[in-house]
C-alpha cells in the first residue's frame, strides 16, 4: 500500500493530465477558461452562423434541415429558451441555444468536443441542450405528435391503402435500440441482444413515414412484445373508444377491424396483424407476407431516416438514462417536423429511399426478410381477421 501510495504521488507530480484529473474540487478553475472568453469573436455560432444562412444547400447540410425550418422551431421555442440578462454576464440567446442543440444531435459529438469550437464549458453545452430538447418536445408535440382521434386514423388508413395497397392500416410498428452508456447500478436489464446497452424506442408510423406514436424508455433486454403490451398505445387500444369502427375492404362486404401492422415480433392481435411464419408457407401466405413487408417499409424508413439525420441516435448517448429519453423524443419530433415542413426535399429522405429500393430485391424472398421466429399463435378471430387479408390481397 505504501509503495502504490509513492507511485501515484510520483504519477501525480511527473503528469500534468492526472494532476489535473485528480485535484481536489477546492483547487479546481473556477469562472471563464480564457478561450472561452472570446465566444462573440471566434465561437462556431458567431463565426459562421450568419454566413450558413446565405448559402441555403450548406445551411441544411450542418443543421439538418432548412433555414425556413429552423426560423419556425425557433419561433415556437424562443419565449422558453431567452434567459434573463444578470448584472454579471449577457445570457446565450435562443438562437445560439438552438443551434447548439441541432448540431449536438447532428453530430453525435461528445459535450466535450462540441464545447471547443463553441467555446463554451462542457457543462454548459450539456445545459443547454437537456433544456432546449425538453422545451422543443413541450412547444411542437401537440402540432407535430398528437393521440390521433378516430377520423385522423381513417385518414392515415386511406393513404396506407392508396399508397401501399393495404386497408384499414393505421399504422406500422416497430422497435429500435437506441445505444447508451451502461447505466449505473442497472445490471443487466439494459444489455440487449445486440450486446450493448439500450433504451427501446418503439415507434408507429403512417404512410408518409411519420411518427404518430412514440414510446421511449423500456430496457433494452425487453422484447419488442414485451414493450407493446407496457405501452399507453396499448392502453389506448383497451379503452375501446380509441380504435375507428370496423369498415369494409375496399370492393367488397367483408368488414373488418382497423389494425396496426408489425413483424415477427408482435403478437397476432385482432388489431395487430403480423407475417404468417416463415414455416408452411405457401403462395397463399406468401402473398400476404409481401404485401404486409411493403407497407411495414414505412416504419423502418422512418427509422432509417431519424438515423441518418441525428447521428446521436447511430453511437452511445452519453448522458443519464432519463437525459437520453428526452433526447430520443426530441430526436423524433423534429423528424416529424421535418417531414412536414421540407417534404420529399429533404436529403436524408432521398438517401434512405433510394437505399430501400436498393433493397426491394431482397425482400421479395420471405425467407430472407427479418427473423421468422417461432409462431405466435393469435386467437381464432384474429387468424380468422389475417385470412381475410390474404384472401382481399389474392384479387387486389
Amino acid at each position: 500500500m505504501v509503495l502504490c501510495s509513492k507511485i501515484r504521488r510520483i504519477l501525480l507530480t511527473d503528469n500534468t493530465f492526472l494532476r489535473n484529473r485528480f485535484r481536489s474540487k477546492k483547487h479546481r478553475r473556477i469562472g471563464v477558461h480564457e478561450m472561452n472568453k472570446k465566444r462573440n469573436e471566434f465561437g462556431e455560432f458567431h463565426h459562421i452562423y450568419n454566413e450558413l444562412r446565405r448559402d441555403s444547400e450548406r445551411f441544411f447540410n450542418f443543421l439538418r434541415m432548412s433555414r425556413e425550418t429552423f426560423d419556425f422551431i425557433l419561433a415556437k421555442v424562443k419565449f422558453k429558451l431567452t434567459k434573463k440578462t444578470t448584472n454579471f454576464k449577457k445570457p446565450i440567446s435562443a438562437t445560439e441555444r438552438l443551434y447548439v442543440t441541432l448540431r449536438y444531435l447532428s453530430t453525435g459529438l461528445s459535450f466535450r468536443n462540441l464545447a471547443v469550437t463553441l467555446r463554451m464549458g462542457a457543462s454548459t453545452v450539456g445545459k443547454i441542450v437537456h433544456e432546449t430538447c425538453k422545451i422543443i418536445w413541450e412547444e411542437l408535440v401537440e402540432d407535430f405528435m398528437p393521440v390521433p382521434n378516430q377520423d385522423q386514423l381513417v385518414k392515415i388508413s386511406d393513404d396506407f391503402y392508396r399508397r401501399w395497397k393495404f386497408p384499414n392500416c393505421i399504422g406500422c410498428i416497430d422497435g429500435k435500440h437506441c445505444q447508451i452508456k451502461c447505466p449505473i447500478n442497472s445490471g443487466s436489464s439494459y444489455f440487449n441482444y445486440l450486446k450493448y446497452f439500450s433504451l427501446v424506442l418503439q415507434g408507429v408510423a403512417d404512410a408518409d413515414k411519420k411518427f404518430i406514436f412514440i414510446e421511449v424508455g423500456s430496457r433494452g433486454k425487453q422484447s419488442d412484445g414485451g414493450t407493446f403490451a407496457a405501452s399507453t398505445l396499448f392502453q389506448h387500444i383497451q379503452s375501446n373508444t380509441f380504435l375507428p369502427p370496423d369498415k369494409e375492404l375496399p370492393g367488397t362486404t367483408i368488414k373488418l377491424p382497423h389494425v396496426f401492422i408489425g413483424d415477427e415480433a408482435y403478437p397476432l392481435k385482432t388489431f395487430l396483424m403480423r407475417p404468417f411464419p416463415s414455416r408452411n408457407l405457401n403462395a397463399f401466405r406468401e402473398n400476404y407476407n409481401k404485401r404486409l413487408s411493403a407497407a411495414r417499409k414505412c416504419i423502418e424508413c422512418a427509422f432509417g431516416i431519424l438515423r441518418a439525420k441525428w447521428r446521436i441516435l447511430g453511437k452511445d448517448i452519453e448522458v443519464s438514462s432519463d437525459k437520453a429519453v428526452h433526447i430520443i423524443k426530441c430526436a423524433c419530433i423534429l423528424h416529424n417536423v421535418v417531414r412536414e415542413k421540407d417534404g420529399d426535399s429533404d436529403l436524408d429522405y432521398c438517401q434512405e429511399m433510394l437505399y430501400s429500393n436498393a433493397q426491394e430485391n431482397q425482400i421479395n424472398n420471405l425467407h430472407e426478410t427479418g427473423n421468422h421466429g417461432g409462431a405466435r399463435r393469435g386467437s381464432t378471430r384474429a387468424q380468422e381477421i389475417r385470412n381475410e387479408f390474404a384472401n382481399f390481397f389474392l384479387d387486389h
